[in-house]
């Protein structure tokens, strides 16, 4: 039976929603979190497993060091204090793709508390989203159901486990309460999640590849009668792991529990899941609190004590984070407040940028990558970055261009047959032969039977009627199927109209 659902602006009059994020993000490290073995996508299922992985008896978990690193970095980036001294602990549930009944986890030392991260808005306002902390853990084991409604294991005949996830290191970052966020909520939600996501590709932490899984988020949204009332009961729509999908489950969520409330129900703390078809929630389990998890200290690891001079160092290696990036290409690039949203928005400041650094001019750079190619990857339902074309492609286009071997309408053919596999712009250029008639004779030629053919038009130039030049530019670049060079055209028109 479908949820009743009250109108967003009705829901955000009545009440005020409170939102929290649990996002998690799979680290790039080349082993796993306590064990040896490859921290890679895909491969054959159970084949990325040691004894540890798979929790054998007698297995022993040794800590990576690189993971403690990125998830020092990743601290130090939300402006979060770090630990002197923090360990891991046991969270105990039994599911099948957790084979050893427990999540090497931290609970009540983190590695990383009390932070924040400031997340631009569309309309150019910033939002502080408060942290709680960052802890290191290990992700569990994929579960694949056959035969269920949308791969859940709601009615499914049977289900398959791969192990090959289990102990890849994650960090998880944990909100506190995000309050304020009133009818913004959905956005506020959505561009936290972009610019944590931003920042873990920066740091070079993660490939942060949302449709990997390699970043996901636990959404929970609550309503409360006013700023000043307590706390609402809250649910938590698991594993989002799309911007949208983000957007649409605090939409949503707000809508269902805004119904509930007015109707005098009360709300379930509970799990739920988010189906992308149709922007839905469902209902998942009963939320466990943290007390039915039985933390206890991980006793086959000792503490971690990050030296102070470590996590300093640590600190200077930072890389130019995306707030500062975005402030620098703003001036560099001269863009509006309007342009860099949108530039940001796409995702397509990183590319932009590589252009730039290849060659390209930041006008040329952001024009074909927010134009042609963005288009292309909204037709194909992929990221901007997915798209098959380079940042060295975009400059190799842009210097075709302003060499004057291209003109725009050429450009676009020529970038057509980049995206289509036929080469870089360069190769397509010459298979196509798509290259500007530059030969005065080729031109003249074609000028003089334009003429020829329209001689009232002539004796308007001659009369001074100058906008009549166009008349006679249009049927040569017909004659030269587009490859002539439009000013060149123009000024031989004007030599014989004298």
């Amino acid at each position: 039976m479908a949820d009743k659902l009250m109108d967003f602006d009705e829901a955000i009059r009545r009440f005020d929603p409170v939102i929290g994020m649990e996002v998690h993000v799979e680290l790039g490290t080349k082993s796993k979190m306590f064990d040896g073995a490859p921290n890679e996508f895909g491969g054959e299922p159970n084949t990325y497993v040691t004894p540890v992985s798979v929790g054998m008896p007698g297995s022993l978990p040794v800590v990576n060091k690189t993971a403690v690193e990125y998830a020092i970095k990743i601290g130090l980036a939300l402006n979060c204090d770090i630990a002197a001294s923090c360990r891991f602990a046991r969270k105990n549930y039994f599911y099948p793709d957790l084979c050893k009944a427990y999540q090497i986890s931290q609970s009540d030392e983190p590695i990383a508390f009390e932070g924040f991260l400031d997340v631009p808005l569309e309309d150019g306002s910033t939002y502080r989203f408060p942290i709680e902390r960052a802890h290191m853990e290990e992700d569990a084991g994929k579960n694949t159901h056959i035969g269920g409604d949308d791969g859940r294991i709601q009615n499914a005949q049977y289900s398959l486990v791969d192990y090959n996830r289990a102990g890849v290191p994650l960090v998880e970052i944990v909100s506190h309460p995000a309050t304020g966020v009133g009818e913004r909520a959905p956005e506020i939600a959505a561009a936290y999640v972009r610019n944590l996501r931003d920042i873990f590709r920066a740091l070079g932490v993660s490939e942060a590849r949302m449709e990997r899984g390699n970043v996901r988020a636990d959404i929970n949204v609550s309503l409360r009668e006013s700023p000043d009332a307590p706390f609402g009961t809250r649910t938590e729509t698991k594993n989002v792991n799309s911007f949208t999908g983000i957007a649409n489950a605090v939409r949503y969520e707000i809508c269902r529990q805004a119904a509930i409330l007015a109707d005098g129900g009360t709300i379930v703390q509970e799990t739920r899941h988010y189906h992308a078809a149709n922007g839905t929630t469902s209902a998942g389990r009963e939320k466990s609190d943290s007390d039915d998890y039985r933390y206890f200290p991980e006793p086959d690891l000792v503490p971690l004590a990050p030296a102070r001079e470590w996590v300093e160092q640590l600190r200077e290696t930072l890389p130019e984070l995306p707030a500062a990036k975005r402030a620098r290409v703003k001036e560099e690039w001269q863009l509006s407040d309007k342009e860099l949203r949108d530039v940001v928005s796409a995702g397509a400041v990183d590319l932009i940028e590589a252009s730039v650094l290849a060659g390209a001019s930041p006008a040329g750079a952001r024009k074909w990558w927010m134009g042609e190619i963005a288009r292309y990857a909204k037709e194909q339902e992929i990221e901007l970055e997915d798209a098959p074309v380079t940042a060295g492609d975009v400059a190799e286009l842009d210097k075709l261009i302003s060499s004057g071997k291209l003109n725009d309408k050429l450009a676009r053919q020529a970038l057509e047959g980049v995206l289509a596999g036929e080469g870089t712009p360069s190769e397509v250029v010459a298979a196509r032969g798509l290259e500007i008639v530059s030969d005065d004779g080729a031109l003249v030629a074609a000028v003089e039977e334009a003429m020829a053919a329209n001689p009232d038009v002539v004796e308007k130039i001659r009369g001074g009627k100058m906008a009549a030049v166009g008349a006679l530019i249009g049927p040569v670049m017909k004659a030269t199927r587009g490859k002539a060079d439009a000013g060149r055209v123009r000024e031989l028109i004007l030599e014989r109209c004298q």
